[in-house]
């Protein structure tokens, strides 16, 4: 007996099982050696302006920042470009950073395109029971700011 991939969750076991296939909504590509790599979660693309921009390539930026303990990009809702992208940001103790100083790095290290436009300072990240950061509820709390923006 089957009971399906989501415990008691026919939708989404519907959703993700369709004509043979399982879809992880993992977004990946093979190179030329044929070695998939996964690069994000489809569910976590922003598209701001008709880009397609992952999230975490932003996250992998702002961790190298030598005053950033940890940091989580989100698309936010934009009127003009869709969704922009937002990055919560939480600073090393005893470091000092400002919002200009975050853009400007990524402005060096990130193409115009895929850069933050707001920073939010945040003393924590929320995170599951096992440490991962839940970039759901940051994105969630952005959804609730901007009522009837997608």
């Amino acid at each position: 007996m089957s009971c399906g991939i989501y415990h008691k969750k026919p939708l989404e076991t519907a959703e993700a099982l369709r004509d043979g296939w399982v879809y992880t909504g993992n977004i990946g590509y093979f190179d030329d050696e044929g070695y998939l790599s996964v690069v994000d979660r489809k569910k976590d693309m922003i598209i701001a302006g008709g880009y397609n921009i992952y999230p975490v390539e932003i996250d992998n930026v702002l961790f190298e920042h030598p005053k950033i303990l940890e940091a989580c990009a989100v698309g936010a809702p934009d009127p003009y470009r869709g969704e922009k992208v937002k990055a919560f940001v939480v600073v090393k103790p005893g470091e000092s950073l400002t919002e200009e100083e975050v853009i400007a790095y990524c402005r060096e290290n990130l193409a115009p395109h895929k850069g933050p436009k707001a920073i939010e300072f945040v003393e924590e990240l929320p995170k599951s029971t096992v440490g991962k950061i839940l970039r759901r509820e940051l994105r969630e709390r952005e959804l609730k700011k901007s009522p009837g923006q997608c």
